[in-house]
């Protein structure tokens, strides 16, 4: 199967397990719900590892660079991303974050020496416009935050993500399990959330006890959006570009729409139905290079 399908699945897989996660990280916190959500992940992946695998030991240079990755792309990145949040709301944040399709793509120009064609490159421009067009126009908030530090947390969890995809690629193009990267992914980046914890940091202190209803809903938005959807985004780095993975999985906005539109039923802005068609078409040039 080609990897675009692999890097638009994952971005499905996301845009699914974000509304499942709402009500969830409302009840637990940000962090809380996020602590808890990857410790329910890594218990699955390690179970789906071991059912399939056996019990094996990954090579000390595999299991260092997913560990790093996690450390780079889902501690830090995924914090980071918060905190914008946090600070700027969701709209502002996500134009920020956003900006990971472009990270990945110079990163994997200067390191790996990947290169688009002129109709590659047109449809990532126009893929990525589309994004921010459709995230900037597409929702209405009344929590602004300032700028300064708040748009360097956005930046960074953009280059995060980005960074944590670029680490990840060598050891998926050596032929690295994508269910057992995932694993060592989550349980490195979980781990450094409980030391958050540990260490008594105010923002990681939960909200609200977790119940049993909120620790399903969390697990289920977990197996959708971390476990399914991190682990596409891997076999996608074993056939593709770092670049135009990212390009393509960073579609999830654009595949909100819809799903908030039959869950809301709030008609989204014409704004962002537009940014949605001009990404589409960018899309679709990739697809058809």
């Amino acid at each position: 199967m080609p990897y675009d399908v692999f890097a638009l699945a994952a971005a499905a897989c996301w845009a699914f397990g974000s509304l499942l996660s709402v009500e969830a990280s409302r009840h637990l916190g940000a962090f809380s719900y996020t602590r808890w959500r990857m410790l329910l992940v890594a218990a699955m992946l390690w179970a789906t590892t071991l059912v399939l695998n056996g019990v094996q030991t990954p090579s000390f240079t595999h299991f260092g660079t997913m560990a790093l990755s996690g450390l780079i792309g889902i501690f830090i990145g995924d914090t980071a991303l918060f905190s914008a949040m946090n600070r700027l709301g969701p709209r502002r944040a996500g134009i920020l974050f956003a900006t990971h399709a472009i990270f990945s793509a110079l990163l994997g120009f200067a390191v790996f020496g990947e290169r688009m064609s002129a109709q590659a490159l047109a449809g990532a421009a126009l893929t990525i416009s589309g994004v921010m067009i459709a995230i900037l126009f597409g929702q209405r908030e009344t929590n602004e935050g300032h700028p300064g530090i708040d748009i360097v947390l956005g930046l960074v969890a953009g280059l995060g993500q980005a960074l944590g995809t670029l680490v990840a690629k060598p050891a998926m193009a050596d032929g690295m399990d994508p269910v057992e990267a995932s694993a060592i992914r989550v349980s490195v980046a979980c781990a450094a959330h409980f030391c958050l914890l540990w260490f008594g940091v105010k923002v990681a202190q939960p909200v609200r006890r977790p119940t049993l209803p909120v620790l399903i809903q969390t697990g289920l938005s977990g197996l959708v959006s971390v476990a399914l959807g991190m682990t596409l985004l891997l076999l996608a780095l074993k056939r593709g570009d770092v670049g135009m993975v990212a390009i393509l999985s960073s579609v999830t906005p654009i595949l909100l729409l819809p799903l908030l539109w039959l869950r809301l039923r709030r008609v989204p802005a014409k704004g962002a139905w537009c940014g949605a068609a001009i990404t589409v078409i960018g899309t679709a040039l990739i697809l058809s290079r």
